[in-house]
């Protein structure tokens, strides 16, 4: 078994989660901006979104202590390191980072007519560092930063006004960026508006008339709308490049083989999946629209709509993937939390100290799954195992833990494209520590790389290399053949 010649090797970074630098070069407040540090959140309450209101937003833009309960805002300072750490993800011989782009550095409100050019100049410099270095970008335009001014003045996504201004965003991407970048991704986990209206769509809940659910998918909508022309926009501007689009794959298992946990788990999957069959296969489906009818939810179509997605749908299918749930329709059944969700514990896999269970089968299975229900290229984009590491007195870092749970995804990804899927690359989750998305903690910790920061800020910011880093060293110049 092996992968293919030219295969993707690299790390995943999200702008909000490690540029910091919240107010430099121009740069406007976005919605991860006012979400605050979590220490003794209970594992559970992570996979619950958390709820901002305008006291909370209005509260934490006036605190005069502006960066230790807001690690967003300070990320690892990767706005002005960056240099070298791409220096570093190029020692363990990354051929791809794929990293997103703030929307408010360019567009500090969303609504300015011109883009910031001290913002577009970092991404330049960014990018053509990032060439030189023989790393080629995949960039994502909307990873979990909407303007904060657009979330207050009109619940940014929920209202369809924000598709021109998006798109004026994309364009300046386009533009400006795309001699340097090839290949995109429209929407970070997608999906995930529904689970966390905020942080994904700039949706203040208090302030919804009407259904939060119904905004919720409104502004889902609103985004498959502003992808589809994002990818239009693209294949004009520059033929050969390619869109992708990102799909959160929480994978789930019936709890048992009861009929009716089966039944669930086909009905959570019939809705997990209508990202990406309107994405990728240019269409909502018939079944998921009649459930959503069932709840009281109307899809806001528009004149225009339905033939925009039909004829530009994304060139290949991105995902992250970290764990595997069960359902069950046993209200006592224990439930355990994953990637921004809750789901029945599978007493057959290991969990990690959040809770995460630990499942390398599974991203087989899913890879399998999305190719067989899609046959478009596939590209796993987050995959990780958040931990607390240990720096011990001589400065060494060993996390065999982080090499088991690589070595084992890579068996099963391997098998995966062995058995006939058209895997891209993959890029792990994260290559450097960041401030979580869901705790924004950074003892919760994902990297090849330590940074010497705790999650309050303190500390030096000096980065180590971890035992990590040069077992994925290796396996990247081995192409995956040398995973020991």
């Amino acid at each position: 078994m092996a992968l293919p010649d030219g295969f993707l090797w690299g790390g995943a970074l999200a702008a909000n989660q490690v540029e910091g630098a919240w107010k430099d070069g121009g740069r406007g407040p976005a919605v991860t901006d006012v979400n605050t540090y979590k220490p003794k959140a209970d594992p559970k309450q992570y996979a619950v979104h958390h709820v901002n209101t305008l006291e909370s937003i209005q509260a934490a833009m006036a605190d005069p202590d502006e960066l230790t309960y807001y690690p967003k805002r300070r990320g690892i300072d990767f706005y002005h390191r960056y240099p070298e750490d791409l220096a570093l993800f190029a020692e363990m011989g990354f051929k791809v980072l794929r990293v997103s782009i703030a929307w408010t550095r360019l567009y500090p409100t969303g609504e300015e007519l011109e883009p910031n050019e001290e913002g577009v100049q970092h991404y330049v410099d960014f990018f053509t560092e990032m060439r030189r270095l023989g790393i080629e970008p995949l960039v994502t335009l909307a990873h979990y930063d909407p303007p904060l001014h657009l979330a207050l003045k009109n619940n940014a996504w929920a209202d369809r006004s924000i598709l021109p201004l998006f798109e004026r965003f994309v364009r300046t991407c386009f533009e400006r960026f795309g001699h340097l970048v090839t290949k995109w991704l429209s929407f970070n986990e997608i999906d995930g508006i529904i689970r966390h209206p905020f942080t994904s769509g700039g949706i203040i809940e208090e302030t919804v008339e009407g259904s939060v659910e119904q905004a919720c998918y409104a502004a889902l909508h609103h985004q498959f709308v502003a992808g589809a022309r994002a990818t239009q926009l693209l294949h004009e501007l520059y033929p050969d490049s390619q869109m992708g689009c990102m799909l959160t794959m929480l994978t789930t298992y019936p709890n048992t083989c009861h009929p009716d946990d089966v039944a669930a788990t086909q009905e959570k999957e019939r809705m997990l999946f209508l990202c990406t069959d309107v994405q990728a296969g240019g269409a909502y489906p018939r079944l998921a629209l009649k459930a959503l009818e069932r709840r009281g939810v109307e899809i806001p179509f528009e004149e225009g709509d339905i033939e925009l997605l039909r004829e530009h749908p994304a060139d290949f299918i991105s995902f992250s993937y970290y764990m595997s749930l069960t359902e069950s329709v046993n209200p006592e059944a224990e439930r355990t939390p994953g990637n921004t969700i809750l789901g029945v514990k599978n007493p057959f896999l290991a969990s990690s100290e959040w809770g995460w269970q630990i499942d390398p089968v599974g991203l087989r299975i899913s890879l399998i799954e999305l190719y067989d229900r899609y046959e478009k290229p596939l590209f796993i984009v987050e995959n990780g195992l958040g931990m607390r590491d240990e720096v011990d007195a001589d400065g060494a870092i060993h996390d065999p833990y982080r090499i088991d749970y690589f070595r084992a995804h890579f068996e099963e990804m391997i098998r995966a494209v062995d058995e006939g899927v058209d895997l891209l690359g993959y890029t792990s989750w994260a290559p450097i520590d960041s401030i979580s998305a869901s705790t924004s903690q950074i003892t919760k910790r994902y990297g090849f790389i330590h940074v010497d920061m705790d999650d309050l800020g303190r500390g030096t910011m000096e980065r180590r290399r971890k035992d990590s880093f040069f077992w994925y060293q290796k396996v990247i110049a081995s192409n995956g053949a040398d995973l020991s």
